[in-house]
């Protein structure tokens, strides 16, 4: 029996888990393991922070993987020997033949000075969870969805708050005596697709919402209620929704796999330099953004490539660096960006909607994961 063990269950980690468990049977004991109990989407945790859904609609317990062949572990990671494929946590030590390391980026707020004083990140699921309770409290005035660090999770959602910010404030009677500004580091909102962008453009044009390119928010003076940004201006605020800074888990950086911050691998076939381990998702440098429907892709080709090492074959499956990423622009208005990273290449995406159709589309591919990796059926109604 191949013992294979993949820390972190995100989509990267749930989706080697399934693949491997499914394929395999059992040749592999399948072991994943995650310090949180639960899984949410990405997209869930705006649904959350603008009350259009429940919290406990979108948490999806670890316990209740109903999966054949898994065996989920909640502990702490506290070592990682990539040499020996030996792991420490504070429910023991695991060995493994095969290491899948799918551990994400840990999120900093507090490296942003005054975030945590004077603003909100609406990046974890605790932090926007907790805006659920304070937007219906904001009276109105200057809202300002800003970026403190690179590289950052999903770079649409900067986006998609802002439009969001605006229907919620519509629906509150504020706009007309409210400003929503959205600070970026990045050229466009979405580089690779160019179509998306001139949508999203024009969708801040029509809604009254300034766009900031090119520019971070280096720290926030909560005395003055002012964002200072990297350009050496300040930018006044009422409410301040920031997208912290992202770090590899302590745990990673300590086990001598990071390179300048992050975990190399073999952009096609997702392998470290430490011989039967891979790296999938954000905790990589892979090339690709830090987005679960890329660490969902890698997650695939890494867990084709251990099935086949487990039956004995050779191992042919390539990342193609395609991701599908949904786009909410309010008003149950949803539009899709396909987009391709390949290593020495161009990237490139296409575009289309929005429209209520590709809505449907998004809730069915929750649903389709959630059905495929805990066994389970779930549905986005109350």
């Amino acid at each position: 029996m191949t013992r294979v063990l993949i820390l972190g269950a995100g989509f990267g980690g749930l989706e080697v888990a399934t693949q491997v468990s499914e394929a395999c049977g059992d040749a592999a004991e399948v072991t994943l393991v995650d310090k949180a109990d639960s899984f949410v989407f990405g997209f869930s945790k705006l649904d959350v922070m603008f009350g259009r859904m429940s919290p406990d609609r979108v948490v999806h317990r670890y316990a209740d993987i109903v999966r054949s062949g898994v065996r989920f572990v909640g502990a702490t990671i506290t070592a990682i020997d990539p040499t020996t494929r030996r792991v420490e946590t504070d429910a023991g030590a695991f060995d493994a033949d095969i290491l899948v390391v799918a551990l994400g980026a840990d999120l900093h707020p507090e490296a942003t000075p005054g975030l945590l004083e004077g603003g909100h990140e609406f990046y974890s699921i605790d932090g926007a969870f907790a805006l659920r309770e304070v937007l219906p409290a904001f009276g109105g005035g200057r809202v300002v969805v800003a970026v403190t660090s690179t590289p950052f999770k999903c770079p649409p959602a900067p986006s998609e708050t802002a439009l969001l910010m605006h229907e919620f404030l519509s629906a509150q009677g504020l706009r007309d005596s409210s400003e929503i500004d959205v600070v970026m580091p990045l050229g466009t909102p979405i580089p690779p697709s160019p179509v998306a962008s001139a949508a999203i453009l024009a969708a801040f044009e029509e809604r009254g919402i300034r766009w900031h390119p090119e520019t971070l928010v280096r720290a926030l003076d909560p005395a003055r209620r002012v964002a200072l940004l990297s350009d050496g201006s300040d930018l006044p605020y009422d409410l301040f929704l920031g997208v912290p800074t992202h770090r590899v888990p302590d745990v990673v950086a300590q086990s001598g796999m990071t390179v300048d911050g992050w975990v190399p691998v073999n952009p096609l076939t997702l392998e470290t330099s430490f011989l039967g381990v891979y790296a999938v998702g954000d905790v990589t440098s892979v090339g690709t953004p830090k987005a679960g429907v890329f660490a969902e892709g890698q997650g695939a080709v890494a867990a084709a490539r251990i099935i086949n090492t487990v039956r004995t074959q050779d191992a042919a499956a390539e990342y193609d660096g395609r991701g599908i990423c949904y786009l909410e622009f309010g008003q149950d208005q949803v539009a899709k960006v396909d987009v391709t990273f390949r290593a020495n290449e161009r990237p490139y995406g296409g575009y289309e909607g929005p429209s209520m159709a590709l809505a449907a589309d998004k809730r069915t591919f929750g649903e389709e994961r959630i059905r495929r990796w805990f066994g389970r059926e779930w549905t986005h109604s109350d």
